[in-house]
């Protein structure tokens, strides 16, 4: 396999004419952060724009964006941004890509544009949209989509070829092969099947579930299992999902109904994204089914269920305000809370920790690891190497998935007969040129995250992380001296302060004499060319010796030094 992750990083050379350029800026080595671009004789066109949630290691960030700097002097150029599907990590960076250009063309299904259309509007932007579907073929300057069906836990998920001269490009988007999905619509392998004799020069595909052996259960598996706990449980039930999963909402109103209980929908994106897609068809509400959480108190814990956002174990989602009894809504005992989704890769501690949570207040908790209520929607390895043998590209870019993902996408690909040098595995920034039927690694641009904080955007820097941990891990010490201006005497202090240290300021006495010579010492050494931030570094290293010493700790030190 043409691997980039142990390769230098080389400036690409100038696209060539008859080449079609390929450049993943988010997606390859995090489940998240989804986007590529396409470019062709001097245009672009994106696949998808999604964002990527915070880990703890992120602490106070919101978001996390595509670097969007190498198409932000070119936003002239792109001439379409298409959208595979309406999940977060496909569509969530939309709105901050629009900000630089709000008229770029948007193009999906109708439930895709429905979700963006939603949130542009919070961001007070009106978008220009076009709704495709399956079997439609649409021209972006000179890239032709056709559109193809794939099911995935969203309806109206959408896989597209992107034709062009110099070659094609066929993008899997997320998607699985259910063969009994819920909406009966299923993954077109016809349409592969056709795409593949037509000609499939890079084949772009799903990776998250590659590690995972045979074919991904059925949707339908779930409602049982639904049906069950529901029936057992004597008090209100509590199910935790993302809020754009219309197929388990959906599963939950019908396990309600079942029970006569009724459904309140808790957070502003599940509300607004199910009240989407009621509207549009795509959800079915049983006849006295929903309810107004504003008035669930008013009804029997057993007559009750709360459907809401926190599967992930975000700190500020509905479940983990609940968790933390921060919430209108409460759980304890004789209640069920339902976690109705997959670990997404680096939320397992965050996650758990809300289960722990949630358990100490006496509640039952039910996620994947204890009943089926929860299937992927993306392809397992079996279905991966069908599509592999059904499409027969020329070559394969796994996407979507950390690196054990991509690499083991990517064994598939060859174990279905594609060359070794026919498997490119790029990561975010890699500049992948398409000629002569061959896809070649040419070379790579900076790409790193851009972190939302905030109504900041790309201000919050990998320094500003670390301070962050630091604060959060060590803790905080300040240390304050006033000087004569004119001697550099010593007037006041010095004076320390610890926050976040387990031990009392008291600690810091038997120091202040050592910050009162080396201070001396260091005005003695340079009588003439002393400043305050000689000053300030010159406490900072007393201090921190001693910390580091005595206490084994490395906190934040901040020193201040005052001329008088």
């Amino acid at each position: 396999m043409t691997s980039v992750f142990t390769q230098h990083r080389n400036q690409p050379p100038k696209l060539k004419n008859g080449t079609l350029r390929v450049i993943p800026l988010g997606g390859l080595g995090d489940v998240g952060r989804n986007m590529s671009v396409l470019e062709y004789e001097g245009k672009l066109l994106v696949v998808d724009c999604g964002v990527l949630f915070p880990e703890e290691t992120q602490p106070g960030v919101d978001l996390i964006l595509p670097d969007f700097d190498y198409i932000r002097d070119r936003l002239d150029d792109i001439s379409a941004i298409v959208l595979t599907h309406g999940h977060e990590d496909h569509i969530g960076a939309v709105p901050y890509l629009l900000r630089l250009k709000p008229d770029i063309p948007l193009v999906g299904s109708q439930l895709t544009l429905a979700f963006i259309e939603a949130k542009l509007k919070e961001h007070r932007i009106t978008p220009y949209t076009l709704a495709v579907a399956e079997g439609a073929v649409e021209q972006f300057g000179p890239f032709e989509c056709e559109f193809v069906a794939v099911n995935h836990s969203i309806p109206d998920a959408l896989a597209v070829y992107v034709s062009t001269p110099a070659g094609s490009v066929l993008h899997t988007g997320d998607f699985k092969m259910d063969q009994l999905p819920l909406d009966g619509r299923i993954t077109d392998l016809r349409a592969f099947a056709r795409l593949g004799e037509k000609g499939v020069d890079m084949f772009m595909v799903d990776s998250t579930n590659a590690e995972v052996p045979g074919f991904t259960a059925s949707e339908r598996e779930i409602g049982p299992v639904l049906d069950s706990v529901f029936a057992r449980a004597t008090g209100k039930i509590v199910v935790a999902s993302f809020s754009s999963h219309v197929h388990r909402v959906q599963q939950v109103l019908d396990a309600a109904s079942k029970q006569r209980r009724r459904v309140a929908f808790v957070g502003r994106s599940m509300i607004r994204n199910m009240k989407i897609a009621q509207e549009m068809g795509y959800l079915h509400v049983p006849k006295d089914t929903l309810i107004d959480v504003k008035k669930v108190d008013s009804l029997p814990d057993d007559k009750v269920v709360l459907m809401c956002t926190g599967s992930q174990g975000e700190p500020m989602a509905a479940l983990g305000r609940i968790a933390n009894r921060e919430h209108q809504i409460s759980v304890g005992e004789g209640d069920v809370v339902v976690l109705a989704s997959s670990l997404i890769p680096g939320n397992e501690n965050a996650v758990f920790r809300i289960v722990n949570e949630l358990m100490a207040l006496g509640a039952e908790v039910v996620h994947q690891g204890s009943a089926r209520v929860h299937v992927s929607g993306h392809a397992s390895a079996g279905e991966l190497l069908y599509c592999y043998n059904i499409v027969r590209p020329k070559n394969v870019m796994p996407v979507h998935g950390e690196v054990r993902h991509l690499v083991a996408n990517g064994k598939i690909a060859q174990s279905s007969g594609v060359p070794e040098d026919h498997v490119v595995l790029a990561r975010d920034g890699s500049v992948i040129d398409l000629k002569d039927g061959h896809a070649k690694v040419v070379g790579e641009i900076p790409n790193g995250y851009v972190y939302v904080d905030g109504s900041s955007v790309g201000e919050v820097s990998e320094a500003d992380l670390k301070d962050r941990r630091i604060l959060s891990d060590e803790g905080f010490i300040s240390v304050f001296a006033v000087v004569n201006s004119a001697t550099g005497a010593l007037i006041a202090g010095p004076e320390i302060h610890a926050r976040g240290v387990a031990e009392d300021d008291a600690v810091f006495q038997r120091i202040k004499p050592e910050i009162v010579k080396a201070l001396e010492k260091a005005v003695a050494d340079h009588p003439t060319k002393r400043d305050a931030h000689q000053l300030q570094q010159v406490m900072r290293r007393v201090v921190g010796r001693y910390v580091s010493q005595r206490l084994r700790r490395r906190p934040m030190i901040i020193p201040v030094v005052v001329e008088a």
